[in-house]
């Protein structure tokens, strides 16, 4: 059945492939129109379909650019019920402006977010609501090339090379891997936390960077469990062998579930697809799970499932004293840290744009 489902899908990979390399050409040719603006623009993409953890890294480079620029953060809000520029509120709901943006929003409520599908309107409407901006954080835009970053940082799951890959829908890949000569920067994430010199050549050699491009390889560190709803006053942590339900609603979840397996009994698992909006008759499978569990069950999701869930009706109080979410942390690979940030700003303080903006 796979070997059919193969046959069939190759054709369509292939047509989606000449489709793909039609709109670079009119890009390149200029028939379609890229906009370059005036301030620093950093764009966070991948060349495959979801999964290699775009929103992390862009709490990462919030946090390593925030203080010595005045960050700001645009989204196109995948799945949200809205269209057009939105400008985030911590209060507003995931479904108006999308999970992640509302996860961004609620970590740091003083960078502005916004979200807009038409990313060059975005960054001029956003930019008209917080004019002290100087830099512009475009989350999930290597594809979209209305917009000349000055930074295109590219991002590759270290389980999924792209050089074994193959076009949508034979493969996930939704951009040729030739693209990624645009990339300034690449990074491989969710590597294992032990990597050989050897696994480091091996994945350098086989992406064949150019000089000019800086590669470096991060791992996901998970947080601590903490209550989604502290008011109930239950445990700030979770004792390790906890009984515990695990939720998740992301785009990988295996490994979600493999770490909390080392920690804690895992006695349930509720998988579904990513930004999955939770209905009324799944938090009911949940309530009836829990009542068939011990009474010290534990319910622990991810943090973009968090966001789904906080604030809802739904949810009696005796599940909401369960809830709790592990964030996630970027971990650079080699102590390339700070090597990553002198990156960075080197690219953006040499641009010519910046100096003509900020003269000596």
């Amino acid at each position: 059945m796979k070997v059919l489902l193969k046959i069939l899908a190759a054709p369509l990979s292939w047509l989606y492939g000449l489709a793909v390399d039609i709109r670079h050409r009119l890009f390149d040719w200029g028939v379609l129109k890229s906009r370059e603006f005036d301030i620093p623009i950093i764009s966070v993409g991948n060349i495959t379909v979801g999964g290699t953890g775009k929103t992390p890294h862009t709490e990462r480079l919030i946090e390593l650019l925030d203080g010595e620029f005045r960050v700001a953060v645009l989204s196109r809000g995948y799945k949200r019920k809205t269209k057009g520029f939105v400008l985030a509120q911590v209060n507003s709901s995931f479904k108006k402006i999308g999970d992640e943006p509302k996860q961004i929003k609620l970590k740091y409520p003083h960078i502005p977010v916004a979200v807009c599908e038409r990313r060059v309107e975005g960054i001029e409407r956003l930019r008209e609501a917080h004019p002290e901006v100087d830099l512009i954080i475009l989350d999930d835009a290597f594809q979209h090339r209305y917009v000349e970053p000055w930074v295109n940082v590219v991002l590759m799951d270290y389980n999924c090379p792209i050089y074994e890959d193959h076009m949508l829908p034979l493969g996930r890949l939704r951009d040729r891997p030739a693209q990624l000569t645009r990339a300034h920067m690449v990074i491989v994430t969710k590597c294992p936390e032990e990597m050989k010199p050897l696994d480091f050549r091996i994945m350098s050699k086989n992406l064949d960077l150019y000089p000019y491009q800086s590669l470096y390889f991060t791992r996901f560190v998970s947080q601590d469990p903490v209550p989604l709803y502290p008011v109930f006053g239950q445990p700030a942590t979770l004792r390790r062998g906890t009984p515990v339900v695990a939720i998740a609603g992301i785009a990988n979840p295996r490994k979600f579930v493999e770490e909390l397996r080392q920690q804690y009994d895992v006695m349930r698992t509720f998988i579904f697809g990513d930004h999955h909006t939770f209905k009324m008759k799944e938090i009911h499978a949940l309530e009836e799970a829990l009542r068939q569990l011990p009474a010290e069950t534990a319910v622990v999701m991810t943090e973009k499932d968090a966001v789904r869930l906080m604030n809802s009706r739904k949810i009696s109080d005796d599940v909401k004293r369960r809830l709790y979410y592990s964030s996630i942390r970027v971990e650079f690979l080699e102590n390339r840290e700070c090597d990553f940030r002198r990156q960075l700003n080197q690219y953006v303080r040499e641009n010519q744009k910046y100096n003509v903006l900020h003269p000596e």
